[in-house]
């Protein structure tokens, strides 16, 4: 009886220098212990470390992107591992990656890739578009860190209209409304996009075109009944002529 209460004893003890072996583990990322965020631009490769510490034994780690785990060569698991991103793209913007203990996924450190790239655009684009209908320019560009746009007409700033002008902003669309253009309208409007980085611009040449008549339906439908009911008529009075060549 007391050999067993000396066993049990013996291994809660075992379980519990188990437990203190495991909260003391601890991981870094590139001498970060904590999650941190690591700013670089698209191009050269970088290199990222996880190195456990505090362990008397051999510890398997794992890569995560986002959620997907990353495949690791045998050699690169155990207390320490390497993985390489090459080349960064602007896609890798925001992403995170986690080094994570295999035993005990709650011990991780993380990092975010801080990919800072300027605007992005381009290029020029014809638009035809009727007299009194709306029309909407829109720039589609991507930067980090955010840019800010701005509009000019003709190589000068853009006087805006209350009434007739609408701007729009997200993180990658700059958007410019003119509602129901008018001849004075016509013009080459740059979209000029604008970040610490640097900038990129995009030319509209907008052309205002005559405003095409428009007939009533009700006034063509009449015409059009018009014209069958006189050749009904005609029909039906020169049917007797018809009949006498028949």
């Amino acid at each position: 009886m007391a050999q067993r209460h000396s066993l049990a004893h013996g291994a809660v003890l075992a379980v519990s220098f188990l437990a203190c072996v495991a909260t003391g583990l601890e991981l870094s990322v590139n001498n970060h212990a904590a999650d941190f965020t690591l700013s670089t631009e698209p191009g050269p490769a970088i290199s990222l470390s996880c190195l456990v510490h505090n362990s008397s034994q051999a510890e398997e780690l794992l890569w995560y992107r986002g959620d997907g785990q990353v495949g690791l060569k045998d050699g690169n698991k155990v207390n320490i591992s390497n993985i390489c991103i090459s080349p960064v793209n602007e896609s890798d913007n925001g992403v995170t990656f986690t080094c994570r203990l295999a035993r005990d996924k709650s011990v991780q450190v993380s990092v975010i890739l801080d990919v800072q790239f300027p605007p992005r655009l381009s290029g020029e684009e014809t638009l035809h578009v009727e007299e009194d209908k709306d029309v909407t320019l829109t720039c589609n560009s991507k930067s980090n860190p955010q840019a800010q746009s701005t509009w000019h007409k003709d190589n000068q700033n853009l006087t805006l209209q209350q009434s007739r002008h609408e701007l729009y902003q997200t993180s990658e669309i700059f958007q410019l409304s003119i509602r129901k253009v008018q001849k004075s309208d016509n013009g080459t409007y740059t979209c000029l996009v604008q970040s610490s980085l640097g900038k990129g611009t995009r030319d509209f040449h907008l052309i205002v075109e005559d405003k095409k008549p428009v007939f009533p339906k009700e006034a063509v439908i009449a015409a059009v009944v018009v014209v069958t009911v006189t050749i009904l008529f005609g029909i039906v009075a020169r049917k007797d002529t018809f009949f006498k060549v028949w």
